[in-house]
């Protein structure tokens, strides 16, 4: 493990408050972004371009938020009243912005950690984690990802199959990674709780406490979910600690747990995540 490695809760447009964060790290830390860097927060276009110009200095995952700007700016959806990237699809920089950012990846594996946006589902093993992001990740950055946008979005199939092709295949690992909360034992998903883990519908429970879950020897770090809060356990670590509703962007050393947080109370946001 590099003792420099920061992981960090979603930005949401919420540059100056990562520029704040990082000023209270150390100098040579490097930093895993747990995605959703744009939409909610007043700095989406900074916030992208800051990304796209240090790009040697993080790693991110890409979050619903960023899949949701790649589809409008693809015609594949209609912008939602609180979304906050205008000025990135109006920007003279639009196209080499957007193509950076779709060619990020949905997950990343290194130093015994695993990163991902949201989740992964019980039967999911970290190398078959890795090998179906890969899956998405390229046709995310081939040549017909506008196409793939305008198929991406739905909630079925609602669980995995070794034996999924086309769309439904890549739409159920694009879910997983970028939208999962809750979660059955045998990986049927439910998207439509956002709230905290005691609101797990009847039959579900938060995805990371599933007991047969393949994975659950491996130290995970995600966001997503800003209503967990900070949760600091031995083999995972949830981080969005709600930056853009006015709470707080979390840092946390990956090797010893050292965290530093600001405070964002004056961060405006309009909806929930």
């Amino acid at each position: 493990m590099k003792p420099r490695i920061w992981a960090i809760g979603d930005l949401q447009g919420c540059l100056s408050k990562l520029l704040e964060l990082r000023a209270r790290l150390p100098d040579d830390a490097y930093l895993w972004l747990t995605g959703d860097l744009v939409n909610r927060g007043p700095e989406s276009l900074e916030t992208l371009r800051w990304a796209r110009r240090h790009a040697e200095a993080f790693t991110t995952v890409l979050g619903n938020h960023d899949l949701h700007l790649l589809a409008v700016a693809a015609g594949a959806r209609a912008p939602h009243r609180s979304d906050t990237f205008d000025e990135i699809l109006a920007a003279p920089d639009r196209d080499e912005l957007l193509d950076w950012l779709r060619r990020q990846p949905l997950a990343h594996f290194e130093h015994g950690w695993l990163m991902v946006h949201a989740g992964v589902l019980p039967q999911w093993s970290v190398v078959q984690t890795m090998a179906l992001a890969q899956e998405a990740q390229a046709v995310l950055a081939g040549p017909d990802w506008r196409a793939f946008m305008h198929r991406m979005y739905g909630n079925h199939p609602l669980r995995w199959d070794d034996s999924l092709v086309g769309a439904d295949r890549l739409r159920v690992i694009v879910n997983a990674l970028t939208r999962l909360r809750f979660c059955s034992a045998d990986g049927e998903m439910e998207f439509a709780t956002k709230e905290g883990l005691g609101a797990a519908p009847a039959g579900y429970q938060p995805w990371f406490e599933v007991e047969t879950r393949q994975t659950t020897g491996t130290p995970i770090v995600f966001g997503h979910w800003s209503s967990l809060g900070l949760i600091d356990r031995p083999n995972l670590l949830s981080i969005d600690t709600g930056c853009v509703w006015g709470r707080q962007l979390t840092a946390m050393r990956l090797i010893d747990r050292a965290c530093v947080q600001v405070e964002c109370g004056n961060i405006k946001a309009s909806l929930k995540d």
